[in-house]
């Protein structure tokens, strides 16, 4: 027996996509990515997109995964996402997705500066 959400997942409605286009219209990071699966539900990929190169790690069950990847910049990023894809042919699969990421760690922002502790030279210190 298969779950519905997944009989779902094989096609993708043609509204969708135009919904989807929509949505992402307004984004800002857009960009393409190939992925090689590496263990079931984990791919390692590369991508390219208005960020630039970013190198990375994913993983999904069903319509949602989160990845983490680093960019040209050093910077790394983390996200989750849900989306479908439909067959195209050859084994490939195209797809649509929206999803949410954050910059975990960025080598060019200053680290906060460690809090002063009170020294017993100081006058002021109780």
């Amino acid at each position: 027996m298969t779950h519905p959400l997944v009989s779902r997942r094989k096609t993708l409605p043609a509204w969708l996509a135009v919904a989807a286009m929509l949505l992402l219209g307004g984004c800002s990071s857009v960009g393409v990515g190939v992925g090689v699966p590496v263990l079931p539900g984990v791919s390692v990929g590369v991508g390219v997109g208005s960020g630039g190169v970013n190198v990375g790690v994913g993983a999904g069950a069903g319509p949602v995964g989160a990845g983490v990847g680093v960019n040209q910049k050093g910077q790394v990023s983390g996200g989750v996402g849900v989306g479908a894809s439909t067959p195209v042919g050859g084994g490939a699969r195209a797809g649509v997705g929206v999803g949410t990421g954050k910059v975990l760690y960025d080598p060019q922002r200053p680290s906060a500066p460690a809090p002063a502790t009170p020294s017993a030279a100081d006058p002021a210190a109780p």
